[in-house]
């Protein structure tokens, strides 16, 4: 399939990559001209404008992807291919939108017959190589015309056991990807999964401080112990019921830098944390350990623990965020990595 690819950067690039690896065919453009040559050199049509998107996609119906930062940059160039398209025409967001904004945009493009897509993607800098987890919002039609597109970001099934009593269910979701609803569904599945992903993120940052403390000189001589954090990262891996990719990016974090002290422990949040705990108090829902793990990094902006910085660290893991490159961050940028723009 055709497809034009909006933002380029540590997601968006690697998510062209991977489908031309596929051997769909991609339009690339984002505002960097380095990101659209480095593109080019690997394959995709890299053109200068949004309306050269437009005009370079030929397959009809038309189809863009969308993987710009939430807000007004995504709003601004929705609103751009919803002048440009035309009926039956898709746009598809796969950043990390609010879901109730999805379903004005759904709402707005109806009358032009565009169809628009939210597709929550989870997968961060590794998903060329591993490929992305996705959940899907929208129109069955232009979900299912876009099925080879998905197939070929998701993982597929890999070497993952089938789950029991799944025999006869949408074998999607086994390989790694989910029509989840109307408009706004995708974008509201994926806004949960983040805000797990907080409470999961902070239950191995604070028992690894724990761990960490346990030589504290507050404590009696007899009940000090100087535990080695870096093995027992790599122990739980091996069989433990609390494996994870997680606390693989935990191991790998600390046998790289066993104190982490490349990290400062200062902690964003990504919005989705907060939209989720909005969600629970709109449905009455009790989510003690989402909105505990949510708060526990506003404090981080504050003063900082070691289990802040196995946080940065797993941030980085997974999704390449440097400490302090988030809009409204007000502390200077301390720890820098490899570049996965």
């Amino acid at each position: 399939m055709q497809i034009g690819i909006i933002g380029l950067g540590r997601m968006g690039g690697n998510i062209a990559r991977r489908l031309m690896k596929a051997g769909h065919s991609v339009i690339a453009f984002d505002v960097d001209g380095t990101a659209r040559d480095a593109l080019a050199k690997d394959g995709a049509k890299a053109v200068a404008s949004l309306e050269d998107v437009a005009t370079a996609l030929t397959d009809k119906p038309r189809a863009v992807w969308i993987m710009l930062p939430a807000g007004k940059i995504t709003q601004d160039t929705v609103d751009k291919f919803g002048e440009l398209f035309g009926k039956d025409d898709i746009i598809i967001d796969g950043g990390n939108s609010f879901y109730k904004d999805d379903i004005k945009r759904a709402q707005a493009l109806a009358p032009k017959g565009i169809r628009y897509v939210d597709c929550g993607t989870s997968g961060g800098v590794w998903g060329l190589e591993r490929g992305y987890c996705m959940m899907i919002g929208g129109p069955k039609d232009a979900v299912d015309h876009l099925d080879p597109i998905f197939a070929a970001m998701a993982p597929g099934m890999g070497d993952i056991p089938r789950t029991p009593g799944r025999d006869n269910t949408d074998s999607r979701a086994e390989r790694g990807y989910i029509h989840a609803g109307p408009s706004g569904a995708g974008h509201f599945v994926k806004m949960v999964h983040n805000g797990i992903e907080y409470g999961l993120m902070q239950a191995y940052a604070e028992g690894f401080d724990i761990l960490r403390n346990k030589n504290s000189q507050q404590l009696k001589e007899d009940e000090r112990f100087d535990l080695n954090i870096t093995d027992i990262a790599e122990v739980w891996r091996r069989g433990s019921v609390i494996s994870s990719w997680l606390l693989d990016l935990c191991a790998m974090a600390l046998a790289k830098d066993p104190p982490l002290e490349k990290y400062s422990g200062y902690v964003e949040d990504s919005g989705e944390g907060r939209w989720t705990i909005d969600a629970a108090i709109e449905e009455a829902v009790p989510a003690e350990v989402l909105s505990s793990a949510l708060f526990a990094r506003f404090r981080s902006r504050q003063e900082h623990t070691f289990g802040e910085k196995m946080l940065s660290a797993m941030r980085f893991g997974f999704g390449g965020h440097i400490e302090g490159d988030e809009v409204g961050t007000k502390e200077p940028t301390k720890a820098k990595g490899p570049d996965h723009e």
